[in-house]
């Protein structure tokens, strides 16, 4: 699937006029789109109104110490997991006080597969301190640009429906 840039500016202004409706901030952390979704959600003029920041958290290390992920996840799990992605939610919410966060790693390639987690491998969570965090994982097929774009697309996509749910619940 081909992802074009007005594809991801449709879905970032959708999420971002959402959240700014509903006056909730967001933060990213994020490892193998190493920042795009934050990109696409600042790309607007007057963006501050609904993003706190962004982490990008490529390596291990900077996920524990940037994010508090556990070596216990990233030993047992590995950085592309369920686990791990929903500790970085966690984390990025607990260090900027966002109301929501998204976190995003996984293997784009063209190398880094295994026969559990080939290239095109993405786990992706999404929440807040109150109604929880969300973690799917999805393979995408493509070349490492075609794996980040896809990703950036889903996730600015699942947490529109996030944002949208929380306010059917208020």
């Amino acid at each position: 699937m081909v992802v074009s840039d007005v594809e991801l500016d449709e879905a970032a202004s959708a999420l971002g006029e959402l959240l700014e409706a509903q006056g909730r901030m967001i933060v990213t952390a994020e490892s193998c789109t190493g920042g795009w979704v934050a990109k696409a959600l600042t790309d607007k003029a007057g963006s501050s109104a609904y993003v706190t920041g962004g982490l990008v958290t490529y390596s291990n290390e900077a996920k524990k110490r940037l994010l508090g992920v556990s070596d216990q996840s990233l030993v047992e799990h590995g950085a592309v997991s369920e686990p791990v992605v929903r500790e970085m939610v966690a984390g990025a919410v607990a260090a900027t006080g966002a109301d929501i966060a998204v976190a995003i790693s996984g293997v784009a390639g063209p190398g880094g597969g295994s026969p559990d987690k080939p290239v095109g491998t993405v786990w992706f969570a999404w929440g807040d301190g109150i109604h929880g965090i969300e973690a799917e994982v999805k393979r995408f097929d493509g070349d490492r640009n075609a794996v980040r774009r896809q990703s950036v697309l889903y996730v600015l996509q699942s947490v529109t429906g996030f944002v949208r749910a929380l306010s059917a619940d208020s």
